[in-house]
């Protein structure tokens, strides 16, 4: 029954994607984040669903006015010479092709649904709607798992959706702390005060939910979070004394096995996950400097004939970090097309909050700055530990910084040059943001 229920709601948006492409959009991020067809059985699971919306989507750019008013930005086109690299290393891989060739499949997909979204986000709605997928996919699972953590006193560990990206429960655990920063900016937001309370309650949830994940990675990306949190917060007294008290309160729920874990972070050096995880990098970092300008390719650093190249006493598997994970694949060219991606999209939420200082009708791209700002914390500590390196939902978020950079650029300095409807649409925030104080 629900399978059918899901097959009617998506006979309605399809035809709306193909009308509105940015539906489509939207719906693309909805199946990426958050995997909605894994939630059913049958026929509806194994439907391509991605491939469908992606032709529905590309259909409606084409047929509508979009594709004359797209625009590349350089976060764009940084993705364009990302896609080309990893293609040519993939040429010259050293893994198995068809291994090879599927990691390919899937990460030039995900880049050109990165492309497809980087077009239609042209107003700040959208970019606001776009937030809104984030959140809604990533704190289902939060809510779920944080319910989940409290009613078994955080006994056993919360995993995500099988078969996807953030299946893991490290990867799940570092993606629920992403979106807690983005809960907090649509709370903001939001004239609503039931979503408000809403967006409220989501938020510890889904820190239980991090929390239950027993992931010690991600503990550390939540301090590292919680401390850029608390250094952009503006009142630093009141937010220091929330923070402190939520974690704590976090903390102390949590089991006594869970606290051995976490124990185990300080002294590493007798822990075996933690020195095979740094004799993983080294030899990650060894493969690159054995290929410098191509690295290994996709999956290389899982082979291991690969790995006997540099290291034989070494395990051949997942680097367990997105810096020498990608580093090995790709080698230093494409390492660092990668690197300026993030860098780039660091730069863009400093520098909203700067460039709206003294524009009120854009404080929601200061708050926007603000917690993404968290997010790419978040994301850089707790990466640091996991094969994250390709995961859409972060990167979807830096490709709505660059949009909302763009935006308000023109709107700040040339409001003069642009037609009203575009400074309308720039500068107007949401009846919600006059409702706040």
């Amino acid at each position: 029954m629900r399978s059918i229920a899901f097959l009617g709601v998506m006979a309605l948006l399809l035809p709306m994607a193909l009308v509105r492409p940015f539906v489509g959009v939207l719906l693309w991020c909805w199946f990426s984040f958050m995997n909605p067809h894994r939630l059913f059985w049958g026929p509806v699971a194994e439907l391509p669903w991605a491939a469908i919306i992606f032709v529905v989507t590309f259909a409606g750019i084409i047929l509508s006015p979009e594709a004359r008013r797209a625009q590349f930005n350089a976060m764009s086109w940084l993705v364009v010479v990302f896609m080309v690299g990893i293609t040519i290393t993939s040429v010259t891989a050293l893994g198995p092709p068809g291994q090879v060739w599927a990691k390919w499949d899937l990460v030039f997909k995900m880049c050109l649904g990165l492309l497809l979204t980087a077009v239609l986000l042209s107003d700040r709605e959208r970019i606001h709607a776009l937030i809104w997928v984030i959140v809604i996919s990533l704190g289902y699972y939060g809510v779920k798992g944080g319910l989940f953590t409290i009613a078994h006193a955080g006994y056993f560990r919360v995993h995500g959706p099988a078969d996807s990206m953030i299946g893991d429960n490290n990867h799940l655990a570092v993606a629920l702390l992403v979106s807690i920063p983005l809960m907090n900016y649509l709370r903001l937001q939001s004239a609503h005060a039931s979503v408000r309370w809403g967006l409220a309650a989501a938020m510890p949830l889904t820190l239980m939910a991090a929390l239950g994940s027993h992931s010690r990675g991600a503990f550390l990306a939540l301090m590292a979070g919680a401390l850029v949190f608390w250094a952009r917060s503006r009142g630093k007294f009141v937010m220091g004394a929330v923070l402190a008290a939520a974690v704590a309160a976090g903390i102390s729920f949590m089991p006594e096995r869970w606290e051995q874990r976490m124990n185990t972070i300080s002294t590493y050096e007798e822990d075996t996950s933690a020195t095979d995880r740094l004799l993983l990098w080294r030899t990650a970092f060894d493969l690159a400097v054995d290929r410098p300008l191509l690295g290994v390719g996709f999956r290389g650093p899982y082979v291991r004939e690969v790995v006997d190249r540099v290291n034989p006493d070494a395990p051949a598997r997942a680097v367990h970090s997105i810096w020498f994970e990608l580093l090995a694949e790709q080698g230093f060219v494409v390492f660092l097309v990668w690197l300026t991606i993030l860098a780039l999209g660091a730069w863009y939420a400093w520098k909203l909050p700067r460039l709206c200082r003294h524009v009120p009708e854009l404080s929601w791209a200061i708050d926007l700055g603000r917690m993404a700002l968290v997010s790419i914390a978040v994301y850089a500590v707790g990466g640091t530990f996991l094969s994250l390196s390709y995961w859409d939902g972060f990167l979807t978020l830096l490709m709505a910084l660059a949009a909302a950079h763009a935006l308000v650029r023109q709107a700040v300095k040339q409001p003069a040059h642009l037609p009203r409807a575009a400074v309308s649409r720039a500068r107007r925030g949401f009846p919600e943001q006059r409702a706040l104080t």
